[in-house]
């Protein structure tokens, strides 16, 4: 391990892990042996990451986060507080399942809202926004925004965050003026529209 990030002295870090430069983890976590998190990533108190777990770099994660095995972040990720994840379907006390974890992708620049749910085995499109509380039970499109239980696409989101709204399958951010298409409920950044 590389001594260029901060660990509060009320946290443990298990050997072996990889954390990289500039990140901070706050009091009271746990990051459990195994772990790859990247670079400028901040990890809030009273958070546990179990084995395995990746995170990329200048992942966020407030406080009161367990991510569990299975997970994996990529950049720019936000994961809000009291966010839940899971990684067995169908858990029980008196059963082992370790060999069964799902996989959950936490795709570039996505958001996940304070105490919303990720249901293992999914995968959380680049820079969608699920909304605070919601459960996601399904895979999220790329800058989706979905909200409820179960959570539903009710728009589209920016790559810096700001709604936007497609007229004949084009949109143009009011905020940064990034571009993108629609084409059959796929949303991509677009050089220009026509």
């Amino acid at each position: 391990m590389d001594n260029d990030y901060f660990v509060h002295e009320s946290s443990y870090v298990d050997e072996p892990c990889k954390i990289g430069k500039g990140t901070k983890i706050w009091h009271f976590c746990h990051i459990m042996s195994d772990c790859i998190i990247g670079q400028d990533c901040n990890i809030g108190q009273n958070v546990v990451i179990s084995p395995k777990v990746t995170l990329g770099r200048n992942v966020k994660i407030q406080n009161n986060v367990s991510v569990y095995s299975g997970v994996k972040a990529e950049d720019n990720v936000f994961i809000g507080p009291s966010c839940v994840f899971t990684n067995v379907i169908n858990p029980r006390s008196h059963v082992s399942r370790k060999n069964e974890y799902k996989e959950t992708i936490l795709r570039e620049g996505c958001s996940l809202g304070a105490n919303s749910t990720i249901v293992c085995g999914h995968t959380i499109g680049k820079y969608a926004l699920v909304g605070a509380g919601s459960v996601v039970t399904k895979d999220v499109p790329d800058y989706a925004i979905v909200v409820g239980n179960p959570a539903r696409i009710i728009g589209y989101v920016c790559n810096c965050g700001e709604k936007i709204v497609f007229n004949n399958g084009k949109a143009v951010c009011k905020s940064c003026g990034k571009k993108y298409i629609i084409n059959k409920s796929i949303v991509e950044e677009a050089l220009q529209c026509q």
